[in-house]
């Protein structure tokens, strides 16, 4: 069954390493410090706009759960925390809860908990079927679907057959009447597939790189035969090199998530391109001990970022995208030879001496 499924990919998440042993590629990343910042740390501005809300911070807590009766009352510790901090709050995928009503609950406790929060509803590429419902459920303000081939393809069972996945994308985008957002889980999204989904009518992109949560990982754990989870579990484009790649390419707001951990990974992120950045699986496990858990660590990422903001000198988020930065190591090869020129970040700022 469907919620089963979902609980075991909580408590795998909760209590097994199932990050990627290879890295996000943003220790290739170098923030340029400032030793004459010119701005009042004080004063830093660190609320976006997204949608028409704005939002205190560029934080997205990513798509976690829903869809078992356990996962309730996480949802209900997240949605806490996303409206007393004012962050947008993704719920997991929806499919369970449009087959069996008698889930719908561990969806409509995010709504209940969080009436002014920024909600992403969701549902996977070919659930053109579902989107209506998904969005109506809580009142979603944007629907993401999820992309997650190299899940479907480890996973006992899982749904190979990915084609006809632009057209219903497509059509899903011409079917709701609210923004939608098109996420990978952790393997990363392409320069080249970011231009078919802006072109195919995509609001918002999602990259989810490679460097956090595998889910080849996860499904390893749920599989007898690890054979292709073990040589999988590293597969996908790193955060780094997704985030240039998307960013590069595409003129839609794009959220870089995928093993960020911190303000100052998140500042890295942004100064790439990136308008918002996501995080899980910190956010998962702090769910479970309860929402002023949740809120110390995003009051700590706060900090974090305005810190690393004050160190190049940018007063606010717009100021991060344009500070000057350094690529190097391994996503400097990647990005160069897939034909970007990673010099253009490392004088954006006219010297004036």
């Amino acid at each position: 069954m469907i919620q089963d499924r979902k609980l075991q990919h909580l408590l795998i998440c909760r209590d097994y390493d199932v990050n990627y042993k290879r890295t996000t590629g943003f220790e290739d990343i170098e923030l340029i410090h400032r030793a004459l910042p010119e701005v009042d740390m004080a004063n830093i501005d660190i609320s976006t706009t997204a949608f028409g809300k704005k939002l205190d911070s560029p934080l997205f807590i990513s798509a976690i759960t829903g869809g078992h009766p356990k996962s309730e009352e996480i949802n209900k510790e997240l949605a806490i925390a996303a409206e007393e901090m004012n962050i947008a709050l993704g719920l997991g995928s929806q499919r369970a809860a449009v087959e069996n009503p008698e889930l719908n609950s561990t969806y409509t406790v995010a709504r209940k908990y969080a009436p002014n929060a920024l909600l992403l509803g969701n549902i996977g590429a070919p659930q053109m079927k579902y989107a209506e419902k998904a969005v109506e459920m809580f009142d979603a303000d944007i629907l993401a679907i999820h992309l997650n081939p190299l899940q479907e393809a480890i996973q006992p069972k899982g749904d190979v057959d990915a084609t006809g996945y632009m057209e219903s994308i497509s059509e899903i985008s011409d079917l709701v009447d609210v923004p939608v957002l098109v996420k990978e889980t952790g393997a990363g999204i392409s320069a080249n597939d970011a231009i078919k989904l802006q072109k195919a009518g995509v609001d918002f992109i999602d990259i989810q790189g490679s460097g956090g949560t595998s889910w080849a990982a996860v499904e390893t754990y749920r599989n007898e035969d690890k054979y292709l989870g073990e040589e999988f579990w590293d597969w996908g484009i790193p955060t780094a090199v997704s985030t240039v790649e998307v960013c590069s390419s595409v003129n839609i707001p794009v959220i870089s998530s995928g093993g960020i951990r911190s303000g100052l990974e998140a500042a890295k992120a942004i100064a790439l391109g990136a308008d918002a950045v996501g995080m899980a699986l910190p956010f998962l496990k702090r769910a479970f001990i309860g929402h002023k858990s949740i809120i110390d660590y995003v009051n700590k990422f706060n900090e974090s970022l305005k810190l690393a903001m004050f160190l190049v000198g940018a007063q606010n988020i717009e100021e991060l995208k344009n500070v000057d930065i350094v690529i190097k190591g391994d996503t400097n090869t990647w990005l160069n030879e897939r034909g970007f020129n990673t010099k253009r970040f490392s004088r954006r700022t006219k010297f004036d001496c």
